[in-house]
């Protein structure tokens, strides 16, 4: 990512393309919003987590740090390889305007098994990509086939050999399960297959990927189950503190996510071995990588794991100078943006000045307080960040200014100068023109979209990641009038 270059980029997650039989892909639809974004006059496509989803179809809780989500995996692709045919989509009925996580959930995997059955395993593509990915190719495959022998069940709950890893049973689970270990290999090739595809695409249009790395992992997933000494549990394999964030004006209670926390000390006496490769593989992935909450490297936040709330939890260290020096004398450069927001205080500052990584601001926080020293406007930004309008968490342009107060929306126009009926455009003409060297839009900002299109709503269930775009949006003209201000303010 080339700091001193004005780049502009759109932020939508694959699942919400509007690709066939339920959710966006990695196929011909990701290729079509390539073209929407070089349209735009745009230089990167930034996407959500691409990992298996869970509990709350978030893409933030995932059975693997490592592992791709077999939904996105494109099936027409898989009609072009002789491994599907027409016929065995025909019975498949999905929702059109919404992810579809219940068919999905339902058929999806059935259909997917169909074209195992007629995949070639004896390929040197497939035997080098299980080569390449075995350090956590094997783990995983052995956990979601160990999960489905459980009813879905989480890790905690299986048998008590095998919650233990007993290595017995373990090796007993691999020759009994080895049909369906096999099943989630094939899916690991597939998607990530598709993904390379995709990034060769990407590349010949001049367009980068920018991936998104959750700083936790779900606690049922293939990482802790098999991993449990770098995470903070007891003798009996339960959480002894878990993540969340402490109580604020926006909540009370604060927020228990729930995700167990590092054992920073198990990790530093390995040189950070499991982060290290969890970075060097989200570079295979993506070629630029968005870390999600940025802070917790430096403190994170400790929560007794019995606690009902996040009231009683304490501020800790973590070593995240040290993590990111041996990273980059490992790695190399790292072209990381961070998501530094919420409670930032000076350690969180000094880390991101000694990482060198671009920070975050978000043009929605810029207007709380009327306040012209609010570090979110954007004469106030250093070039050295990255402006979003809002982000995957927020509301929509529209829906923000609708939802604004009348002292609100008049400290918005008056800033802007510019008309209220003007105002939405106008936040979008802020950012495109801000100091910031890159820009990130999401998509439904650039489209001029309400509240239809928010793609997640912290702390709530039930609704969140299932926004779609529509075919006709891809020939909107909208990426014309982006491609317009991207020329204006050097970002072309």
């Amino acid at each position: 990512m080339e700091q001193q270059s004005r780049a502009c980029g759109l932020l939508l997650p694959v699942s919400a393309l509007p690709s066939p039989y339920g959710i966006g892909t990695l196929g011909e639809d990701a290729c079509r919003f390539a073209d929407f974004t070089a349209r735009a006059g745009c230089r990167y496509w930034q996407v959500l987590p691409l990992h298996p989803t869970s509990y709350g179809d978030s893409p933030y809780q995932s059975f693997s740090a490592f592992a791709g989500n077999p939904y996105l995996i494109d099936l027409q692709c898989l009609i072009e390889q002789g491994m599907l045919e027409t016929e065995d989509l025909g019975g498949l009925q999905y929702r059109d305007d919404r992810v579809d996580y219940d068919g999905l959930y339902r058929t999806r995997l059935e259909v997917l098994y169909q074209a195992f059955g007629r995949f070639d395993p004896d390929s040197a593509g497939y035997r080098k990509f299980c080569a390449k990915h075995r350090f956590w190719l094997e783990e995983y495959c052995l956990f979601m086939a160990l999960k489905e022998a459980h009813d879905g069940a989480p890790w905690w709950e299986f048998d008590r050999p095998l919650k233990i890893r007993e290595k017995k049973a373990m090796k007993d689970a691999a020759r009994r399960l080895e049909d369906r270990i096999a099943f989630h290999r094939f899916l690991q090739y597939q998607f990530f297959s598709q993904l390379r595809q995709l990034k060769r695409y990407l590349k010949n249009k001049g367009l980068q990927l920018i991936g998104d790395l959750p700083i936790y992992t779900a606690m049922d997933s293939a990482d802790v189950y098999f991993h449990p000494e770098l995470f903070q549990m007891d003798a009996g394999l339960s959480p002894t503190a878990v993540a969340g964030c402490p109580p604020d004006a926006y909540s009370p209670d604060g927020q228990l996510w729930g995700n167990p926390l590092y054992n920073w000390p198990a990790h530093k006496q390995t040189a950070f071995a499991w982060w290290i490769r969890r970075l060097q593989h989200a570079f295979v992935m993506y070629d630029v990588v968005r870390i999600d909450h940025f802070r917790g490297f430096d403190r994170y936040y400790s929560i007794p794991a019995r606690a009902l709330s996040a009231k009683s939890g304490r501020w800790k260290k973590a070593p995240g100078a040290a993590l990111f020096k041996t990273a980059k004398q490992t790695l190399g450069e790292l072209p990381i943006i961070a998501e530094d927001l919420g409670l930032i205080d000076d350690g969180v500052r000094r880390l991101l000045r000694k990482t060198g990584f671009m920070g975050m601001k978000v043009l929605q926080f810029a207007f709380d307080d009327g306040d012209p020293q609010n570090v979110y406007l954007p004469h106030a930004y250093e070039k050295h960040c990255v402006v979003y309008t809002g982000t995957h968490d927020n509301p929509t342009l529209k829906q923000f200014y609708k939802q604004a107060d009348q002292q609100k929306r008049k400290w918005i126009c008056e800033y802007l100068d510019c008309a209220d009926s003007r105002a939405v455009d106008a936040l979008l003409r802020a950012a495109v023109s801000s100091p910031a060297a890159l820009c990130i839009l999401p998509v439904a900002d650039v489209l001029g979209l309400g509240a239809e299109a928010r793609i997640n709503t912290p702390s709530t269930l039930g609704g969140n990641w299932e926004w779609r775009m529509t075919p006709e949006q891809l020939q909107s003209q909208r990426a014309g009038l982006l491609n317009r201000l991207n020329h204006i303010y050097g970002r072309l």
